[in-house]
């Protein structure tokens, strides 16, 4: 069943009592706090949403600058809060408590409403008089969606002034005039030398209206069962399924559990961490600005507790260099506890420190200033990618921006009624590899998703640890928060042997599986399924990474066209020009260094034998990565329920024969939704 789209009660106040266990004041930044002159009378609503902080948050300091009433209003939104993991929750409960004393400090409060927010602010819009609401500007399509909807709510009232507005804030870390001037390409992004901006101090907050009822932070499980009683969670819908971990299927370890994670176990008052075993960083800007100063100086050793429990941690989650930066922090970033141009700021301040007021040209001088500034810049730049990306309509199809463990996650979805279809690109593709794919089939009475994957295209290529593995979850999780309906899943190549295991590992998923070009392999009568080792960067993967990126880029046109015998003009400019450019993004040498540990050494046969359901096979047979015959008689043979077609074509069928494949999906995936109608029928 479809999760509903979205939830209309009244925002109720959480003003009764329940537990809050006050954690330690959150302090401003060691700066001097102004309060701007000539405020009007009027009043302003600053609407937080992943931007819980009150220290370099311009929409707070232009709320105080032009308003004597500024209402600080977070809103517990079902819609918004539906994809969260009770890790995530919890984590977000630690942040508003922090951002609620960070607040109460200062004479003011937090605001905090449970509801759709378009009704919240409609309703405190209007018992405010408020002639403004403050909020920033975001790319995630389901909060432009929110964001859209709050402004037709509140176009509908009128005070004395005229209708209240909506003011979009940002904080950017390059100063840049124009979005439409900011070149896709990273090297001439570089190239332009802009300037980075400082973050701004927290401004003194006038005091809230005494009759205004603010509540109190409610409880995890509170919260859990408001999202229950909204329907945005069930504690049975296969909402769960996002809690069993694929390794855990797979390799059948003891904690096959599909409980999520909880974080309320054994830890230090002074901890940084909401559990012993949590490696997230949690709390306000007070707490992170501590774990990030600890974080910045693990080379120099320390006594204190806190801080010799971040490193012990940093040092566990190091699967790479730099790893550890994002691991620990992305939950911080995320909420926006801390901004990303606070997280430069620090670490190039700290940097100086180390240097006499120094900056080398030629590198940092401790790692972690390295991963800290690496990661804020790149975090950046696909946020500005991002942005550019929306204001584009490529082939007919507009792009999307989902947020998946805080990064951004580029994809489409066309079509509006029929059976949903998910295309799932190769490795170093993107979701455009199914230009002439994606529009044919929605024309044809279906709803088609296609996304760019973690690591290509304009997708983030964030520094973390890749595979095969880490990518299913993606997709079971796209599925679940974005599509919310089991699927018809297409994957080429890689993206082929990923979708395999979506099927085998969570088969109430799929609806259907079709194959083109599959990477994996068939292995007679397997008796078990080796283990996938955690991958750890070496100096020889490293290496082999940065030769392999020089030889793509030189090549890249020679090697698309060997993957298209047939009609080698289908590789023309724009599909070498972004995997050109691609390949100079920040990040895109570690996706090269993950090939180094891919061993795909899950049977192809028994992820299909576990997802028992029907599976189509459309193979070029002209493909020079793979002996086309060998491998579909291995098919033939060890795999049952599988419909094989064959193509005169390459490692690209859907891209080199766009007509013929479009043909062939169509019918497939109208016979097998009529075939799973039937089924539920019966």
């Amino acid at each position: 069943m479809a999760l509903p789209l979205r939830f209309h009660s009244s925002p109720p106040v959480l003003a009764r009592p329940v537990r809050f266990q006050r954690s330690r004041t959150v302090r401003p930044s060691k700066v001097v706090l102004v309060r701007a002159k000539g405020a009007s009378g009027e009043a302003a609503v600053v609407w937080f949403k992943n931007d819980l902080r009150i220290d370099d948050h311009p929409g707070l300091i232009q709320a105080v600058e032009k308003h004597e009433s500024v209402i600080p209003l977070y809103v517990f939104d079902p819609y918004i809060l539906s994809d969260y993991s009770e890790r995530k929750l919890e984590l977000l409960l630690f942040a508003l408590q922090d951002l609620k004393s960070a607040l109460i400090s200062q004479g003011s409060d937090l605001v905090l409403r449970l509801g759709a927010c378009e009704d919240t602010l409609l309703k405190l819009v209007n018992e405010v008089k408020a002639s403004h609401v403050f909020t920033e500007e975001e790319v995630e399509y389901n909060l432009l969606k929110v964001i859209s909807t709050v402004e037709s709510s509140l176009s509908n009232l009128n005070f004395a002034r005229g209708k209240p507005e909506v003011a979009f804030w940002k904080a950017p870390l390059y100063d840049y005039k124009s979005l439409d001037e900011l070149p896709t390409s990273y090297n001439n992004f570089l190239g332009k030398k802009l300037s980075k901006l400082t973050p701004v101090p927290a401004p003194t907050l006038p005091s809230l209206n005494a009759g205004l009822q603010t509540g109190s932070i409610p409880t995890i499980d509170e919260v859990k069962q408001f999202l229950i009683g909204n329907g945005s969670k069930s504690d049975c819908s296969w909402d769960s399924i996002k809690n069993v971990r694929a390794k855990n299927v797979l390799w059948s370890t003891k904690n096959t559990s599909m409980a999520p994670e909880v974080l309320r176990n054994k830890r230090n008052a002074s901890s940084f961490f909401a559990s012993e075993g949590s490696i997230d960083v949690r709390g306000g800007s007070d707490m992170t600005l501590g774990a990030l100063a600890a974080y910045l100086r693990y080379l120099e050793g320390t006594g204190r507790d806190d801080w010799q429990e971040l490193h012990d941690k940093l040092r566990r989650v190091e699967t790479g260099n730099g790893t550890s930066f994002y691991t620990l922090f992305s939950s911080s970033l995320f909420l926006g506890t801390i901004s990303r141009r606070r997280v430069f700021y620090e670490a190039i301040k700290y940097e100086k420190e180390r240097n006499a007021g120094f900056i080398s040209p030629f590198g940092y001088s401790a790692p972690t200033v390295t991963a800290s500034v690496d990661a804020i810049c790149s975090m950046e730049w696909y946020r500005l990618l991002a942005l550019k990306s929306q204001t584009c309509n490529e082939g007919g199809y507009s792009i999307r921006i989902w947020r998946w463990n805080g990064h951004v996650i580029q994809y489409t979805a066309v079509g509006n009624d029929g059976p949903a279809i998910l295309l799932v690109h190769g490795f170093g593709a993107f979701l455009q590899h199914y230009r002439d794919n994606i529009k044919e089939i929605a024309d044809n009475g279906f709803r088609v998703w296609a996304i760019t994957l973690l690591g290509f295209g304009k997708s983030e290529k964030p520094n973390v640890s890749y595979s095969e593995v880490m990518w299913a979850e993606l997709l079971r999780d796209f599925i679940v928060d974005i599509i919310n309906e089991p699927v018809h899943i297409v994957g080429n190549s890689l993206g082929g042997y990923i979708s395999s295991i979506v099927a085998g590992v969570w088969p109430s998923l799929t609806k259907s599986l079709v194959l083109i070009n599959t990477a994996g392999t068939v292995v007679p009568n397997y008796s078990f399924i080796p283990t996938s080792e955690e991958w750890r960067a070496s100096f020889f993967s490293r290496l082999g990474a940065r030769l392999l990126l020089l030889y793509l880029r030189s090549s890249a046109a020679s090697i698309l066209k060997s993957y298209y015998p047939t009609k080698r003009e289908r590789v023309d400019t724009a599909l070498v020009n972004e995997i050109t450019r691609a390949s100079y993004d920040p990040g895109a040498a570690m996706i090269l260094e993950s090939i180094f540990n891919f061993n795909l050494s899950i049977p192809l046969n028994f992820l299909l034998d576990s997802f028992g359901g029907s599976v189509l096979v459309i193979q070029g047979t002209k493909d020079p990565l793979v002996k086309s015959g060998v491998f579909l008689s291995m098919l033939r043979e060890h795999c049952r329920h599988v419909l094989i077609k064959e193509f005169d074509a390459g490692h690209c069928v859907q891209d080199e024969l766009p007509e013929e494949v479009n043909s062939i999906l169509i019918e497939w995936a109208m016979e097998n939704s009529e075939v799973n109608l039937a089924m539920k029928a019966v």
